[in-house]
């Protein structure tokens, strides 16, 4: 699965990006815990890699706890990288974020604030992160993907001032597999996607990883041989047979999507750190970027 969206001011952003890094001490990469390699953007990460990386695990509430902490001892062993889990309207989550990007940014003199800069893709959570850490709403939230347009800064505390900059998304996604974590997990909008395609891939995968928390959710009495099975299971339960007996598998596609997002199914990981692919397009990708 393909997936091309790439609205015109995600352009701007990203040079937007390249233009702030000179004066920036830290980059903060915010990533959705349940899928943090499919959630960063490579072209990012090649434009800041010159610069101190605090990586925060948005949505850990949602996420596989031990597979989160597997995340964070693999971005920790990272030259100058830390990861964080958070929860972005938890407060308690994001208090230690301050305090490790001094710690990142050790050669800041103390007669000046740290200066941050916030990335991410769209919809995984930054304008949440804005507001809390501001402790007031100046940043648009919304559940739709790219509700931040235009760069806006906040001090926080004494010692640390963030620059919010609008979600970039690849403009092309080279693992299909990532193609479909993003559609899963809500970052791709739904109009760029086939609901019955992305269902059956998260149908297997749940079948594969979380077996019992799948029975459970749908009070299966056995566990289905096939994510076709699957979703039938759930249509039979969910308002997703139409006359005839006849099994509606966009329906059920949509209630297992709706619900994996929801965290209804369980705290539930899409990717640990052992499915990173051996190769990637990252330097492709940077080339272009360049080239432009």
């Amino acid at each position: 699965m393909t997936i091309n969206w790439y609205p015109g001011h995600m352009h701007k952003a990203r040079r937007e990006i390249k233009n702030a890094l000179p004066e920036v001490d830290v980059v903060i990469e915010m990533l959705d815990a349940r899928l943090p390699f499919s959630s960063a953007n490579p072209v990012l990460a090649k434009l800041a890699r010159h610069k101190p990386v605090l990586k925060l695990l948005s949505k850990s509430d949602l996420a596989d706890p031990n597979i989160t902490a597997e995340w964070v001892a693999y971005f920790n062993e990272q030259a100058n990288t830390r990861a964080l889990p958070i929860v972005t309207s938890d407060i308690k989550t994001l208090q230690p974020i301050a305090r490790t990007c001094q710690q990142l940014a050790s050669q800041v003199r103390e007669s000046r604030s740290v200066k941050a800069l916030v990335i991410g893709i769209p919809n995984v959570g930054k304008s949440t992160l804005i507001n809390s850490l501001a402790g007031k709403k100046i940043a648009k939230v919304g559940n739709e993907p790219a509700v931040t347009k235009r760069q806006q800064k906040i001090q926080v505390g004494e010692r640390l001032q963030i620059t919010d900059t609008p979600g970039v998304l690849w403009p092309r996604i080279e693992h299909a597999s990532s193609s479909y974590r993003l559609a899963a997990s809500g970052a791709i909008r739904d109009t760029a996607m086939d609901y019955e395609d992305v269902g059956l891939w998260t149908a297997e995968n749940l079948l594969a990883r979380y077996p019992e928390a799948t029975q459970a959710r749908y009070k299966l009495k056995s566990l289905p041989t096939s994510p076709e099975e699957l979703l039938k299971e759930i249509a039979t339960r969910r308002g997703g047979l139409r006359a005839g007996g006849l099994v509606d598998l966009h329906r059920a596609s949509e209630v297992l999507l709706h619900e994996l997002r929801a965290g209804l199914i369980g705290r539930i990981s899409l990717e640990g750190p052992l499915d990173i692919p051996a190769e990637t397009e990252e330097d492709n990708l940077f080339n272009a970027d360049e080239a432009e």
